[in-house]
């Protein structure tokens, strides 16, 4: 079975204003989409780039790294700013949040909002791994094959995992360097029921910071994407208030 993947997506809002919506690690546009045409209806425009080796079969996930991603990152950047934006925030999952921390230090931005983003990286940390071992598993269901067809795949998808899961700990640390160098604003946002990041994150980023307006907001009984949760309309609310008191008058050049 043919599985056609989740595409980009670009919703144009009304008030001069954009936020780039950054989706996390085997996830998709899908998870951000929802978040999107909310602050869509808010008068922002949204875009979500897809990440290289995404919403495909998990083998091409393990062809790709960091830099493809961020590349994918680099490239929605400039295509809000193609479009005119001279004015943009940065909001992202997991992954993406992981990446809107480097927007912060990298882009011209107005705010980044980091959603259950990584900031400690344990090598024995095995959530990472079987996030990972699930995502391939349920992709392959959904393929319609056979459960002793996905064993066997799966055994030889586990041969290949090493080198992305230690690319994504070498991203994690490496960012972690870069954090004092976030002087934008910062709202963090963590879910206290995250099964795939350790919760101290937060925390970390809110200390190693350099921003002088910053926030940790947590939602005890969310899960880790916490964009589908079924209280999501209390976080896309929470996201709106930041974003609407930022200062949008002048775009940022990281300077506070």
């Amino acid at each position: 079975m043919k599985i056609v993947p989740p595409k980009p997506f670009t919703f144009n809002g009304d008030n001069g204003r954009a936020v780039l919506l950054l989706h996390g690690f085997t996830g998709s546009t899908a998870d951000v989409r929802m978040l999107g045409r909310f602050l869509q209806k808010n008068g922002y425009t949204t875009h979500a780039p897809m990440f290289p080796g995404h919403g495909v079969p998990p083998e091409q996930l393990l062809e790709t790294g960091p830099d493809d991603w961020w590349e994918a990152v680099e490239e929605g950047y400039d295509h809000l700013r193609a479009q005119g934006f001279e004015h943009i925030a940065v909001c992202g999952l997991s992954l993406g949040g992981l990446f809107t921390l480097k927007a912060g230090y990298t882009f011209k931005v107005n705010g980044i909002i980091p959603m259950c983003a990584p900031a400690i990286t344990k090598e024995q940390d095995q959530r990472l791994y079987n996030g990972l071992l699930q995502y391939a598993k349920e992709y392959k269901r959904y393929e319609k094959k056979d459960e002793q067809t996905i064993e066997k795949e799966i055994i030889d998808f586990k041969k290949n995992t090493a080198t992305v899961l230690s690319a994504i700990h070498q991203l994690i640390s490496t960012i972690r360097e870069q954090l004092h160098e976030i002087k934008v604003p910062i709202e963090i946002i963590q879910a206290g029921k995250d099964e795939m990041v350790d919760t101290d994150s937060a925390n970390v980023i809110y200390d190693e910071v350099s921003s002088r307006q910053k926030h940790v907001q947590g939602y005890e009984d969310a899960p880790h994407v916490i964009t589908l949760w079924k209280e999501k309309e209390k976080v896309y609310e929470h996201i709106l208030a930041f974003l609407e008191q930022l200062d949008w008058e002048k775009r940022s050049e990281n300077d506070g």
